[in-house]
């Protein structure tokens, strides 16, 4: 028997915990490291949500697959959408610029038409007698 198998028979375990082989990690059965996380009260509140919407087992399951997308996204690892999906993208957008730009033609053109209705019926402001007075 060698000195490390004596030293392990000697050594009892703390009552009420399981004794792990040498050099063991804490980990779970699907080989996953624990780790402890503090959150505020409101992004507990909606990682509960979003983990029951998304159909995860438990927030930390919703938490793990958080994390690993985050460092996905830390190096650049996500998907690029395909050449069809970027041209309807930037056609979209071009729609919406181009809806602006109509809403703004329209807004100049009705402004344009009152001033010269205004101007044609003598309602302007700067046809009126000054009286000396600023204001």
């Amino acid at each position: 028997m060698t000195v490390a198998q004596e030293l392990e028979k000697t050594t009892q375990p703390v009552r009420g915990t399981k004794k792990k082989p040498p050099g063991a990690t804490q980990s779970s059965s699907s080989g996953r490291q624990g780790m402890f996380v503090r959150l505020d009260p409101d992004d507990k509140q909606r990682a509960e949500y979003w983990a029951d919407k998304r159909g995860f087992s438990s927030v930390n399951e919703y938490v793990a697959e958080a994390v690993v997308e985050k460092i996905r996204r830390e190096n650049l690892d996500y998907d690029l959408p395909t050449l069809e999906i970027a041209r309807l993208n930037e056609l979209v957008d071009q729609v919406a610029a181009l809806a602006k730009n109509s809403a703004n033609l329209e807004r100049v053109v009705t402004t344009g038409f009152d001033s010269l209705i205004g101007l044609t019926r003598g309602d302007n402001y700067l046809l009126d007698d000054e009286d000396g007075e600023l204001g």
